[in-house]
């Protein structure tokens, strides 16, 4: 955080101290909204699976304030504080996550498949390593459209030993396409460590397998990665070059929900990382350029309001008609092509209705 703590002595200060306690509310936003999924989960008011990223805030926001407001988003199932950065309203998240029609993807979606094209946000992909090829599929279109505009696509680390990893960097670089991809490195995947799972575990350096610049972040740094995936993602719209950016930080949370995340690693790994919670890191920084302990606690106050709020919509928004249950599955003229597949079809499956669209 370093362009914030000589940041009193210049002009403009004040703008600046406001922007940085407009982020501690976002970093705060996404923490506890991911807080309050998880409780959800457990009363058994959000179903499938739901996995938190409570303590990467700092890149996730980091990264998303980088983009342009004509970039492409895309991510993996550990999306909802993506979308909160985004600009999605926490609202429409808890919706969606409660499987309700007011949901960002008229819930259809629920926690993995978030979607919301008003803020160029393509998901939300349950599939690991599954969105990589579609990411690179929308940066092929932006070249090809001339588009001023790059894509930003997120991974796991549990995402660069599998075929679409390599394919899709592999043409990325081959074709010189507008994109960043954003590899968050929390230490795990599932419950496998770095270490295990890849012979290279510095990540940033498969980037040159392809001849892709690759570099590696703090991750708890919120100032770093913004700096970092800004150039990038600049340099991707203005020369058409792709890379790879690793951030270094770390999940307090199991896999999922329903993992402990204590079965591959200890209570004291956990409590170390915690020493460089990216909020305390940010909150102290704030205190610091003269940010008080009661505008702090006002911030507080109105991210708990917002996240009860978001519970209360979700809990009242109806859930989505059965009736369209087959709506945005197929396109249009399509009844054809699946009608001889019928017959051998599941009971009452002739009923459903071929639509496009999400919704009315």
């Amino acid at each position: 955080m370093s362009s914030a703590t000589d940041s009193t002595s210049k002009p403009g200060v004040s703008v600046e101290r406001e922007q940085r306690l407009a982020s501690y509310e976002q970093l705060l936003t996404i923490r506890q909204f991911e807080t309050e999924a998880e409780r959800q989960y457990k009363a058994a008011r959000i179903g499938g699976y739901c996995h938190l990223s409570s303590g990467q805030e700092a890149t996730t926001l980091g990264a998303v304030s980088a983009m342009s407001e004509d970039d492409l988003l895309v991510t993996g199932y550990r999306c909802h504080g993506f979308a909160i950065a985004r600009g999605v309203p926490c609202e429409r998240v808890m919706a969606e996550l409660f499987g309700r029609r007011d949901g960002c993807a008229g819930g259809r979606g629920g926690s993995m498949h978030l979607f919301d094209l008003s803020r160029r946000f393509y998901g939300g992909w349950g599939i690991v390593g599954g969105q990589l090829p579609l990411a690179t599929g929308l940066a092929l279109a932006l070249k090809r459209q001339g588009r001023a505009a790059a894509v930003l696509c997120e991974l796991g680390d549990g995402a660069v030993n599998i075929g679409a990893w390599h394919e899709s960097l592999n043409l990325a670089s081959l074709w010189r396409l507008p994109i960043v991809y954003l590899l968050i490195n929390n230490d795990f995947g599932m419950g496998t460590s770095v270490e295990r799972a890849s012979a290279e575990p510095a990540l940033y350096r498969r980037a040159a397998a392809f001849r892709m610049h690759g570099e590696r972040v703090d991750g708890n740094d919120l100032d770093r990665v913004a700096q970092a995936t800004g150039r990038l993602l600049a340099r991707a719209r203005e020369e058409r070059l792709p890379a790879l950016l690793e951030a270094l930080t770390y999940r307090y949370r199991g896999h999922s929900v329903a993992d402990a995340g204590l079965a591959y690693r200890t209570r004291e790994e956990i409590a170390a990382h915690l020493k460089a919670d990216p909020l305390e890191r940010f909150r102290s920084m704030l205190l610091g350029i003269g940010v008080s302990e009661q505008e702090l606690q006002a911030v507080a106050e109105r991210v708990q309001q917002r996240i009860a709020s978001a519970v209360s919509v979700a809990e009242q928004s109806p859930e989505p008609d059965v009736a369209g249950l087959a709506r945005g599955v197929y396109a249009p003229g399509s009844a054809k092509q699946f009608a001889r597949m019928l017959p051998g079809s599941a009971f009452g499956e002739r009923e459903l209705v071929f639509e496009s669209g999400l919704g009315e």
